[in-house]
């Protein structure tokens, strides 16, 4: 089969971080964040080539052209995430075909492993949708209250928290995009884009170590695993 495209969207400044630098950009292990990303992507037998959406201007970027002997791409992102991944899609390879699958996947989640991302290709690209890593809720959930007090406990049963990567075909999701942008629909993930128009993406367990880093001790926690491997 076929190697498939990833689309890494880095044009946020990842603000909730704080600091100058995009967390994409920071340090670990000597090595920025994305660096990690773009190799635990691209070292994967079945990941053809990757095209990193960066902002316009970007002085961060390191001028990267191929990781580990692949093809690295770049093109402008949006003021949005999904702005952002829709012209990652459009500024693909012209033998990357409208129904290929393609990988859409966080410049700051780092920690992807191979065994994660070969069962999300074996049944993401099994199924007539595709699919996404993801994980199921195992905390008790609190409603809160505007005061800040807990209104009431909320069932976990069937609830999943969404990680990257998600795996779609390049036009439909192209499309399910565009129709959010249309009526103006901000979407956090690129599945929520796709069950919009009503389809059913599949969710393939991964493990809580595929974790995004938001926070100083998500950035923490990334260098102590590091320093452990």
């Amino acid at each position: 089969m076929p190697g498939v495209w990833a689309v890494v969207p880095a044009a946020g400044r990842g603000t909730r971080f704080g600091g100058t630098v995009p967390k994409q950009y920071l340090q670990a292990g000597g090595r920025p964040v994305i660096a990690h990303t773009l190799t635990a992507l691209l070292s994967h037998p079945s990941v053809a080539g990757a095209m990193v959406v960066i902002a316009a201007n970007d002085a961060d970027w390191p001028g990267w052209d191929s990781v580990v002997g692949k093809p690295l791409r770049t093109c402008t992102g949006g003021a949005t995430r999904a702005e952002s991944v829709l012209a990652g899609l459009r500024a693909l390879p012209d033998d990357v075909r409208a129904d290929d699958f393609v990988l859409v996947h966080d410049a700051a989640r780092p920690n992807l492993s191979a065994a994660d991302l070969s069962i999300l290709l074996e049944r993401g690209r099994a199924d007539p949708v595709g699919g996404i890593l993801a994980a199921p809720v195992r905390d008790t959930l609190k409603r809160a209250g505007e005061d800040g007090g807990i209104d009431g406990t909320e069932p976990r049963e069937g609830l999943w928290r969404a990680l990257t990567p998600q795996l779609f075909h390049r036009l439909q999701l192209s499309r399910a995009l565009e129709a959010a942008a249309a009526a103006k629909v901000e979407i956090t993930d690129e599945s929520m884009a796709m069950e919009r128009l009503g389809q059913r993406p599949l969710l393939v367990e991964g493990s809580e170590d595929n974790f995004k880093i938001t926070t100083p001790a998500d950035l923490d926690r990334f260098e102590f695993m590091l320093s452990r491997s």
